[in-house]
């Protein structure tokens, strides 16, 4: 059996196929070493706003591509993504078809995007959603706005509307998610709660509900009423925006 090689992640194809790949022990130039130092250094002291979006994404490459200048990639990721966080956020199928991104970069992103997630989720489970509102928006942002399909979640309440679970009830295709009233009352109870809070995304970016989203959200308010549990909005999440049913006056 042939023996496996031990290539950085995206060596050869990031830069061509007649360039020769650099075994993982080999050590990085000296160029490379100073320019990775400066931009930690820029980094530590200034923090995120002191970086672009393509340097923020070199750090990030820095770990998956130890040896190679990854300035080439991050602006390739920019360019068919364009920002720092849809890059992040894009599927690993996306992800893997950018030339010189392997498994060890959709490692790293990945795992940018679930601390990311948790974080902003830690910011308002178990607490008054009253008081952490802009929280739980940035937290609905933060886990939807970039998802390519439609998902739809149900945030559960207790009765001093204390978020107590989050959970993802559908995900459908781009434009639709199939939503249950029934199912959406029978997890209320089994969690006990009071009050419910439904979100889902909108992948165009627009999030003006549609038609079907307002007589769904009705039949689910029947549905929740008729058990004694309020609803208390049902958010959708657009690309850069969040439009809430109750501000609007369609709840």
């Amino acid at each position: 059996m042939a023996e496996r090689s031990h290539f950085a992640d995206g060596q050869a194809s990031l830069f061509g196929g007649d360039e020769v790949p650099v075994p993982r022990d080999a050590p990085a130039p000296s160029y490379l070493r100073d320019h990775r130092a400066r931009l930690r250094q820029r980094f530590r002291e200034g923090g995120a706003d002191a970086l672009p979006d393509y340097e923020m994404l070199e750090l990030l490459l820095f770990r998956a591509i130890p040896r190679r200048d990854v300035k080439p990639l991050a602006r390739a990721l920019l360019d068919t993504f364009g920002d720092f966080n849809a890059v992040v956020s894009a599927p690993e199928r996306r992800l893997a078809a950018v030339a010189g991104v392997g498994e060890s970069v959709i490692t790293e992103l990945k795992l940018v995007e679930a601390a990311a997630h948790r974080l902003a989720r830690s910011r308002v489970l178990q607490r008054p959603v009253v008081s952490s509102w802009d929280a739980l928006l940035s937290y609905c942002q933060t886990a939807m706005a970039h998802r390519e399909t439609e998902q739809f979640r149900i945030l559960f309440l207790d009765r001093k509307n204390v978020l107590i679970a989050d959970e993802a009830q559908a995900r459908g295709t781009v434009d639709h998610v199939p939503v249950y009233p029934r199912e959406v009352v029978k997890r209320a109870l089994e969690l006990n709660a009071s009050a419910l809070i439904l979100v889902h995304n909108h992948p165009s970016g627009d999030p003006t509900p549609s038609g079907a989203d307002i007589e769904m959200t009705e039949q689910i308010r029947i549905a929740a009423e008729a058990l004694g549990i309020t609803l208390h909005d049902h958010l959708v999440i657009g690309r850069s925006r969040e439009l809430s049913f109750r501000a609007e006056g369609l709840l």
